[in-house]
Parts: C-alpha cells; sequence; structure tokens
C-alpha cells in the first residue's frame, strides 16, 4: 500500500539557529524535498528514517508538500535506542506514521504560515499527510509547533524551497 505524500515541505524564515551544513542555499527550485535533504548531512537520520519507511519515492513526487524536517540534533533528543528501534522492518507502520506526521499538504512558507496563527488568534492548526493535527504559534519571532502529546519543537531554519515543495528544519521530532 502506498503511503501519501510524505514532504510537504519546511517553510519558514531562518532562524538564529540554522542548522550547518547544506541549507545555506534556501532557494533549490530544481531539487525535490527529498534531494535537498539527501544533500544535507544535518538530515541524514532524517533521509536513512524516510528510506526505511519507503517514503523516498513518494516525497519525491510532485507534491506540494510542506515538511518539517527534523534535523540529527533533533533526532538525537529521543530516548536512547528509539531511532535504531523505529528503522527496523518490523516496526515501518510506526515509522511512516511519525514521519508522515512531519509533512502537510501544500506549499506553506513561514509568512503564509505566520498568517495563519495571527488570523488564528494565536494559533493555527495544521493537518498532517499522517491524518493528526500540529498546533503552530508564534514564540517572538520563531514558529513553535505543538505536537498531539504537548512536546514542541521550533523552526531553526525556514523556507528552503524545493521543486515540490518547502523544508522547515525543526530542532525537536514531533510525534502523532
Amino acid at each position: 500500500m502506498r503511503t501519501p505524500v510524505f514532504f510537504a515541505a519546511l517553510a519558514g524564515l531562518t532562524l538564529a539557529a540554522t542548522p550547518a551544513a547544506a541549507l545555506d542555499h534556501h532557494n533549490m527550485p530544481g531539487k525535490t524535498v527529498v534531494e535537498v535533504a539527501v544533500g544535507n548531512s544535518d538530515f541524514s537520520t532524517l533521509v536513512a528514517a524516510v528510506k526505511a519507511a519507503g517514503l523516498a519515492e513518494t516525497l519525491s513526487g510532485k507534491g506540494p508538500f510542506t515538511v518539517f524536517a527534523p534535523t540529527n540534533a533533533a533526532f538525537a533528543k529521543l530516548p536512547a535506542g528509539t531511532v535504531e528501534t523505529l528503522l527496523k522492518p518490523e516496526n515501518k507502520a510506526t515509522l511512516t506514521s511519525v514521519l508522515t506526521y512531519h509533512v502537510v499538504p501544500g506549499r506553506v512558507n513561514a509568512a503564509q504560515l505566520t498568517k495563519l496563527i495571527k488570523d488564528g488568534g494565536g494559533t493555527a492548526t495544521l493537518t498532517t499527510v499522517q491524518g493528526g493535527t500540529i498546533k503552530a504559534s508564534l514564540m517572538g519571532d520563531r514558529i513553535m509547533l505543538t505536537d498531539a502529546k504537548g512536546g514542541m519543537s521550533h523552526v531553526v531554519t525556514a523556507n528552503v524551497m524545493a521543486s515540490n515543495g518547502v523544508i522547515h528544519a525543526i530542532d525537536t521530532v514531533v510525534m502523532p
């Protein structure tokens, strides 16, 4: 069974804590969200997870996608052994659920997301490809995400444009 579109795009503004490596070019219109992630060493764990879940082809599709992409440092915050356990073939369904929870259909850049937050009285509810919701709000000028379990993540690099969407790098893995 094919999983629906995974990476919508990581859209947003560049913030103080920008991941290093390959996000120094904020417009990569010739590359898909997967190609952008593969070309950035800060997303090696995410890329491994996308491949293990069988989502690379889907996320290389037409889109558009908005992807809230956890950096390697975000994955490192998970309890010891979590990533290794999720990457096992028998946990593919759980891994797919977690990954698709980071993707929103459409191309939503940081300015659009900020407007949605302000128009929503301080909060915007985003429906993910996984089917759950993430709440977006502002903490100063930073976009903050609150997941279904109450966990919080901040967009650390926003508006990395790809041919099939936008990527917003986040500092914590959000959970459905």
